[in-house]
């Protein structure tokens, strides 16, 4: 049997998904929507792509969404398209390799918020387990508002084999662990080939993944709170990741 096809929802999410080229079967634009700057390129694009679009009643829209918030807007696209770890590593491999590697990251937004700021610093792929950690969903393409459409993502059955994958190819794993001894800027293999490996809230890193990095860092807290939201922590950590290799 086939697998059922996906539904993108949102302006943003359906504008990135005809601009980078991957396929889409149809358009849905709700009859009342109001036009727009983003809208006029979404049907341009549909357009010169040769896609279908279709003018439907809002409630529609709102059934196929599934509750998902969609803008008057929806996609009709095959089942998300996962990539090979092999994929990634080939433009990853060299000295600005940067990867993102998930564990136990179940909040589908979470997911989402992650992958929006790895495609924003250019990382060159986002890897998430098939198990204890969340999955692409409507939802998670709708919270990373068009970064899956370009960021190439690895659903792996075990991240701690994956990660010494990695390792064979090059690239250091670097865990965020709050009780590193070592802040991230700091440390030495932030300018080299890496993978940031970013765990659950509150749980953190899982016990194997932890043992299987090549190193643990942590994020500067002088506040009172002890801890960040993951996908919070993740993108401050890449974007400190930027900075220090440019």
């Amino acid at each position: 049997m086939a697998a059922p096809g996906r539904v993108v929802g949102g302006l943003p999410p359906v504008r990135e998904l005809l601009r980078a080229g991957q396929r889409v079967d149809r358009v849905l634009v709700a009859g009342t929507r109001e036009g727009s700057a983003v809208l006029d390129e979404v049907l341009e694009l549909a357009r010169d792509q040769g896609v279908p679009v279709g003018e439907v009643e809002r409630a529609e829209l709102d059934r196929r969404a599934d509750g998902l918030v969609h803008q008057g807007v929806l996609a009709l696209a095959p089942p998300f398209p996962y990539v090979s770890l092999d994929d990634v590593l080939e433009p990853a491999t060299d000295d600005r390799a940067l990867l993102v590697a998930l564990d136990g990251i179940t909040d589908p937004h979470n997911l989402g918020s992650i992958a929006r700021t790895a495609e924003a610093v250019g990382a060159h792929g986002l890897i998430v387990p098939g198990r204890r950690t969340a999955t692409v969903t409507p939802t998670v393409e709708k919270a990373a508002a068009g970064a899956l459409a370009h960021l190439p993502v690895v659903q792996v059955t075990n991240l701690v084999r994956s990660l010494g994958q990695l390792s064979d190819a090059g690239i250091w794993s670097l865990g965020l662990d709050g009780d590193a001894g070592v802040e991230l800027a700091a440390h030495p293999l932030v300018t080299e080939p890496c993978v940031l490996v970013v765990g659950a809230e509150g749980r953190g890193l899982s016990r194997l993944v932890r043992e299987r990095c090549d190193a643990l860092v942590r994020l500067p807290m002088v506040g009172r709170v002890g801890s960040l939201n993951a996908s919070v922590a993740a993108g401050v950590a890449l974007y400190e990741l930027l900075r220090v290799r440019r």
